[in-house]
């Protein structure tokens, strides 16, 4: 096992809550002047095979080429499903967004399974219901969602109006999936019928391609971002989609050099956002639609520049996709905070690419893992990014020829993200972070922690449930997987801490050498936690387990103080002074001092399916409670085997 320290010390600027720097690296690149001149005209730039090269086509797929057709095959009687009024009024009446999402995605995954089929086997038998779903599409009001619908557009309801059009992500990846479609088998499409595939062209002018031109309130546009703005994964998510628009569909050399650079200013708003350490502060389930989506942004201008635009040799974006290889601690499991869920690891063929863009052979070979752990199947669970698994099948007999392997490095440091990942020879790995509350899809979890041992979760993060209207509305931290009384933190003098930008972390420190992460928590709570000081570390020993220190100092003693746990397994406190877990046969030991806290023990039953898919039934949260009020005072806790 190769143990190393990788301390990524880079230039920190820091500007509020936010290391955002004015980088513009895309702009830099080229201009629109530039740009009519290196974009290629007429879609040459497409790297897939003409609708009727046959033989292409059939070597592209190979082998999947049978299973691909099985997929669309399935979809022949498909019974296109009416969205309904009320189920998108139903994200008002009760916060439900899958009641809409349920039907539309049902429907746009058809339509996506039935042009993959076509194009694998070229004879015409998919046309009729590939007429019907693109034309089912076109009677939508919106491709928008209900939950987006209700705060994006002019009239605040989540039933769709008319009057304008809204580029949220299912926007954007139904106008790519409608662009693709029409690129490859229009003149299919016409055999049905020609005014099909003249209204699936007007329908992306009108609901993506305008709209993106004579708009700039689209938040995650970005275009009047401050430094304070956060930028988050719809920036590069929506943009790849409508460069995937234009590219595919405009015709105009002038209009087109606009439009990408448009795309770019935006673009360019996302990676100035973004600290230059490359951590993903939304964590490693959302890597793939932030950091994987800014990669196939650049990756399709690269293509379509014929290499003339490219910033895979910037520092930056080489850090950005590293962070999902470096965040995965094995078995499926990843060092999660905020919304992201403990389960996941990435999209093997997605990182593989990314790595093979930008130098990576960490992430090259990480991706060449994730390829084997899934027995090399054919991926068709991408929802429907026609791009990603096209380009997975392109690169596949590639992938198998790289040496699988997994990071195991001793330490990695975040300097600006605040992220620190820990492992020793012991089996313990433990990831804590700092940073601040107001952190895209944040949880008040500012120096909470997550302990593993043999890659089994013992102290855990809960992850989010299910997202309702509540999720991301003024009740959100009325969720209790939101709250840091439900993380590995304290509550001091009965008070939690809360969301903002200005409750972050103070005096954060990281020594490798000592496998030592400290910082104050104070910075995290309201003033009516009466907290001057709340010193916090977690020392990693190099052959055994944890120890958690605290060193506080009170303005006023008003309730006991209480630490609180996650913990996959039951926490066992029969014993005084030492808490047993006992998981998938791995065992830990906390020690706590009994004169200074009493233990008690919570259930916490899962009944939402976001949270039991990856815990079952039940977690627990254990909390020793202060037997004395003090002003002052130091707590140790040691976690290990024995």
């Amino acid at each position: 096992m190769k143990f190393s320290s990788i301390f990524l010390m880079l230039f920190i600027f820091i500007f509020s809550a936010n290391a955002w720097e004015k980088r513009d690296l895309l702009q830099k690149e080229a201009e629109i002047e530039t740009l009519k001149s290196c974009l290629i005209p007429n879609q040459k730039w497409v790297e897939y095979p003409a609708y009727s090269d046959r033989k292409s086509w059939d070597a592209l797929l190979g082998d999947n080429k049978t299973e691909i057709i099985k997929l669309g095959e399935k979809m022949l009687d498909y019974q296109w499903r009416v969205v309904k009024a009320t189920d998108y009024l139903e994200f008002q009446r009760s916060g439900s967004r899958n009641i809409m999402q349920e039907p539309f995605d049902s429907n746009n995954r058809a339509l996506y399974c039935l042009v993959l089929a076509e194009l694998a086997e070229g004879n015409g038998r998919f046309m009729d219901q590939i007429a019907n779903g693109v034309w089912q599409a076109c009677e939508l009001t919106s491709w928008a969602l209900s939950a987006h619908l209700s705060k994006m557009q002019k009239e605040k309801t989540s039933l769709p109006s008319d009057k304008e059009h809204i580029i949220d992500l299912s926007a954007g990846e139904m106008g790519s999936l409608l662009s693709w479609t029409y690129y490859f088998l229009k003149d299919e499409i016409d055999k049905v019928q020609p005014l099909i595939s003249e209204r699936l062209r007007k329908n992306v002018q009108e609901r993506i391609m305008d709209p993106y031109m004579n708009c700039d309130n689209f938040w995650w546009q970005a275009f009047n971002a401050t430094p304070t703005t956060s930028v988050n994964n719809w920036n590069p998510w929506c943009n790849f989609n409508v460069l995937t628009c234009f590219l595919l569909l405009e015709e105009n050399p002038d209009v087109l050099a606009a439009a990408v650079h448009r795309t770019m200013i935006s673009v360019d708003k996302f990676i100035n956002y973004n600290h230059m350490d490359g951590g993903c502060e939304e964590g490693p389930s959302y890597w793939g639609h932030a950091a994987g989506k800014m990669y196939e942004y650049l990756q399709l201008l690269n293509t379509a520049t014929a290499a003339k635009v490219s910033i895979f040799d910037e520092p930056i974006i080489k850090n950005m996709g590293e962070y999902i290889a470096l965040s995965y601690i094995g078995n499926g499991w990843v060092a999660n905070f905020a919304d992201a869920s403990a389960k996941g690891g990435g999209e093997s063929g997605l990182i593989y690419r990314y790595g093979k863009a930008v130098g990576s052979m960490e992430m090259q070979q990480f991706g060449a893992y994730l390829f084997e752990r899934d027995g090399k199947k054919y991926p068709h669970s991408y929802g429907y990014s026609f791009v990603r698994i096209i380009k997975d099948l392109k690169f596949n007999e590639e992938l198998t020829k790289v040496k699988p392997a997994v990071s195991r490095v001793a330490s990695v440091w975040y300097p600006e993200t605040e992220f620190c990942y820990m492992r020793n020879l012991s089996g313990f790995f433990m990831a804590t972070k700092g940073g601040y509350n107001a952190e895209s899809h944040n949880h008040n979890d500012m120096g909470s922690f997550s302990l593993y041992l043999d890659e089994t979760p013992m102290f855990i993060d809960a992850g989010v449930g299910t997202y309702t209207r509540q999720t991301f509305s003024d009740e959100r931290y009325s969720i209790w997987t939101m709250q840091s009384n439900y993380h590995n933190l304290p509550m001091i003098n009965g008070v939690a801490q809360v969301n903002g930008a200005k409750y972050r972390s103070r005096n954060v420190k990281f020594d490798s050498a000592k496998s030592l992460f400290s910082l104050d928590l104070a910075g995290a709570y309201p003033v009516e936690a009466d907290v001057e000081k709340w010193q916090r570390s977690y020392k990693l020993q190099s052959e055994g387990g944890l120890v958690l220190r605290d060193e506080f100092k009170l303005n006023k003693a008003i309730k006991p103080n209480q630490l609180n746990f996650l913990t996959w397994a039951i926490p066992d406190v029969s014993v005084l002074g030492i808490v047993s877990l006992e998981k998938e046969g791995v065992k830990l030991k906390l020690r706590y001092d009994t004169a200074q806290f009493e233990p008690s023990v919570e259930v916490i039953t899962l009944s939402d399916k976001q949270l039991s898919y990856v815990w079952g039934d039940k977690i627990y949260r254990l909390t020793l409670t202060a037997k004395k009020m003090q002003l002052s005072g130091n707590y140790k806790i040691t976690i290990s085997k024995n």
